[in-house]
């Protein structure tokens, strides 16, 4: 068969171009170097009938209705509203931190003062940065955020990035805001939903179609030589577009030097009981070496009674020589994001080569962002080859 599009990785970069492409008459070959679909968003039902997120949880929220309009049409959702405990000073308190918070953590009568003065110096905002916090003049609210910065930010961000937190991009450290209110939701985007029947069944129904070629367990750069800025599938020149989701320093040969991610390990434990916390997620910033337990029966619909499943994730860094070590947080810093830019350069000579996803473009994506960019460079690759 003739192909008109090769797609490297099958997360929802690879698994919604391929959707795309071959709704229009495209034949689509994606290849696949795991032996199953989805990338890390795979779901596994173990013996006692507790659905994991085999590579830790994913949580589906977003303000895009186009994003997730495309993803109905692969299966059923239901609501679920993410919600976040950290142990701090012996207590389980809602993250982000909320009026909530404040009140178990400070006397009546201090939780007043510092709510009173965080509605009145941001009126009119439903949350703030950690940043600004630090940073205002008033003597009560910098206070405020210092005592959230380093009881929820401090030890959390060494653990899980090896690094003082000082050296952590901004944009890390304004991902989890201070509500300002009692809104106790992980997240405020106005979809939040979950699979009904995992992530799994979404990218099998998504990969499933008459034009699209899968082939699992297979390590495209094996079949795949790039040679004067052209590429080669199967030592046959391809000229049409490849798409590829997976590492940018792998597929050359990392010439330049590996990219720097964290990595985790991941250490799933069968308990017991009915439930083991009193949500899906507890965050750890302080004492533990792990970052986090999460209990997956909390993310699905299926009844499982008297037994559960929790996973304690413990950060590393990234080897790229160790099989078993997959690359998940990319260290943005200016020293990692130039060794991208000459990668992408390489890349970039190719015409018909097209990066898509964070491993490809080096960039910390949620789901919908990467859904809604792969649907975007849909567009822009059928516009200059298909129209």
């Amino acid at each position: 068969m003739k192909y008109d599009v090769i797609i490297i990785g099958s997360g929802f970069a690879g698994a919604t171009l391929a959707r795309k492409f071959a709704e229009h008459n495209k034949k689509v070959l994606v290849l696949e170097k795991r032996n199953h679909v989805g990338g890390n968003m795979y779901e596994e039902t173990l013996d006692n009938k507790v659905r994991v997120h085999k590579y830790g949880p994913h949580i589906f929220h977003t303000n895009n209705d186009k994003v997730f309009d495309f993803l109905k049409n692969f299966g059923d959702w239901y609501f679920y509203e993410h919600r976040v405990l950290g142990k701090i000073q012996h207590k389980l308190v809602p993250i982000p931190f909320n009026f909530k918070s404040i009140e178990m953590l400070y006397e009546q009568k201090e939780a007043t003062k510092i709510k009173e003065k965080l509605l009145k110096e941001y009126p009119k905002q439903e949350k703030v940065s950690i940043l600004d916090l630090i940073n205002s003049n008033d003597k009560t609210i910098k206070e405020f955020g210092q005592f959230v910065y380093k009881n929820v930010f401090e030890n959390y961000t060494a653990k899980q990035w090896n690094i003082p937190i000082s050296k952590i991009d901004k944009s890390v450290i304004n991902r989890v805001p201070v509500i300002l209110g009692y809104d106790d939701r992980y997240f405020q985007d106005k979809i939040q939903y979950m699979p009904k029947e995992g992530y799994t069944e979404i990218f099998s129904n998504m990969l499933t179609h008459p034009n699209i070629t899968l082939e699992l367990s297979t390590n495209a750069l094996n079949m795949l030589e790039i040679k004067d800025d052209k590429i080669y599938y199967l030592q046959e020149q391809f000229t049409n577009p490849i798409i590829y989701s997976g590492a940018i320093d792998e597929l050359f040969s990392y010439q330049y030097g590996a990219l720097p991610y964290r990595s985790l390990n991941l250490d799933f434990e069968t308990k017991n009981m009915n439930y083991y916390q009193p949500t899906s997620v507890v965050n750890y910033p302080n004492d533990e070496k792990f970052t986090r337990i999460t209990e997956f029966k909390y993310f699905s619909c299926n009844i499982v009674e008297s037994n559960t499943t929790i996973l304690k994730e413990y950060p590393k860094n990234y080897d790229y020589r160790d099989e078993n070590c997959i690359p998940y947080y990319t260290i943005q810093n200016e020293e990692n994001l130039n060794l991208y830019y000459k990668y992408l350069e390489l890349a970039n000579k190719i015409s018909n080569l097209y990066m898509c996803g964070r491993l490809a473009e080096y960039k910390y994506y949620n789901m919908d962002a990467v859904i809604e960019r792969a649907l975007e460079l849909y567009e822009k690759v059928s516009e200059k080859y298909f129209k």
